[in-house]
């Protein structure tokens, strides 16, 4: 039994080694990924602005960013980390990052005016809509929120809703998918080596628990007859 006890404790140990191996190597892709989305990060040179006082801004104003803060956490439900907005590296490269400039270039979209030209008048749901320059409001409204067989919605929607805004919404969406699919790498790797770490101590405890204790042997002395 001893050594049966011994032997499985044995395979525990090489499995939670295995495990150990499989977060390291778990870990140094991660590490790899993270370098190379800093790298394009830095390369792009998009950076968030931050007052003397630290306080994230748009446009220069502390009001404007907490408006886009607002659109981010309040209509969109993105839980912000705020330890991912450093002013002392403003580079976009976290996810926090890359979704708050993603709603800086929606929140600037959808609160955007565009000039509609309609030459010549002309009948949409029997109304005469007469010939001459619009300025049409987005007014919050994203590219479905517009009329596109409306003589003036329809073109303000693509000027509006530009493919410029789509793109790069379309990027920042990719390096946030990016940044956080690092993140859950990290916790895997993390996960690995505490489930390995775990196993190997089990294993070794049961191998150091079962092993065969030594005996004292007693020690016989003569008794000494008085003279």
């Amino acid at each position: 039994m001893t050594k049966r006890l011994q032997a499985i404790g044995i395979i525990l140990a090489l499995i939670g080694l295995g495990f150990v191996a499989a977060g390291g190597f778990t870990f140094l892709k991660t590490q790899e990924g993270y370098t190379a989305l800093n790298k394009f990060s830095a390369a792009q040179n998009v950076k968030l602005t931050y007052n003397e006082q630290g306080q994230l801004i748009s446009g220069g104003e502390v009001a404007e960013a907490d408006g886009i803060m607002s659109l981010l956490k309040n209509d969109w439900g993105y839980p912000v980390v705020q330890g991912d907005l450093n002013p002392n590296d403003p580079v976009v490269n976290t996810a926090s990052e890359y979704m708050f400039q993603m709603a800086t270039i929606a929140y600037h979209t959808l609160h955007s005016t565009v000039t509609v030209n309609v030459p010549a008048d002309v009948e949409y749901n029997g109304k005469t809509i007469k010939a001459g320059d619009y300025e049409v409001a987005a007014n919050g409204r994203y590219w479905t929120g517009f009329d596109r067989m409306s003589p003036i919605d329809g073109p303000a929607r693509a000027a509006i809703w530009s493919d410029t805004a789509h793109a790069l919404i379309a990027e920042l969406g990719v390096g946030t998918t990016t940044a956080s699919a690092l993140q859950l790498g990290l916790a895997i790797a993390a996960l690995f080596a505490g489930i390995g770490a775990t196993l190997v101590f089990a294993g070794a405890g049961l191998v150091w628990a079962t092993r065969p204790e030594r005996v004292p042997v007693p020690e016989f002395r003569p008794a000494v007859m008085p003279a």
